[in-house]
């Protein structure tokens, strides 16, 4: 399903849980196939040190909205910033967060060829879990919400819950 964007479901998380949206096929998403601006990460589950963290510039100039109800905020459509390869281990988690001083949002193309995007988890700060995640790519991009101005973040990956 990951070539295919006819067939395309979006997906948004909302909190803990995840709400899928039915949507069109876009017409022009990021481009998820374009090496990574800044790293790609492989990790297994199990993986230490936890978290693992990169620093970046988040933010683009384009604005994300379409992709789904809760995809907000401007970021570099031409790359990920960071691709996560994973190899899941069973019945674990996976977080993907951010920390910044702006206010920033998450997009993430998963294995599946979903699109999950947060925007406020944490305050200003994102999060998408990944209940028993699968096994593939995850191009990851930081965004900044109202407006196309770049900003320091670091980007975490983590199995062990941050809010606990």
């Amino acid at each position: 399903m990951r070539g295919s964007l006819k067939a395309l479901t979006l997906a948004a998380v909302c909190g803990l849980g995840v709400v899928t949206l039915a949507g069109a096929a876009l017409a022009d998403p990021p481009d998820w196939r374009a090496t990574p601006v800044y790293t790609t990460a492989h990790l297994s589950a199990g993986f230490i040190p936890d978290p693992w963290s990169h620093e970046i510039q988040a933010g683009g100039s384009w604005e994300v909205e379409g992709l789904g109800n809760d995809c907000v905020g401007y970021i570099n459509r031409s790359a990920p910033d960071i691709d996560l390869m994973y190899d899941a281990g069973s019945y674990m988690s996976l977080f993907v967060y951010v920390r910044a001083q702006a206010d920033t949002t998450l997009v993430i193309n998963a294995p599946d060829g979903r699109w999950y995007c947060n925007d406020d988890f944490d305050g200003l700060n994102p999060m998408v879990t990944f209940h028993k995640p699968q096994s593939g790519m995850y191009n990851i991009w930081v965004g900044v919400y109202g407006g196309s101005s770049l900003s320091p973040a670091t980007v975490y990956i983590s199995e062990i819950n941050p809010s606990n």
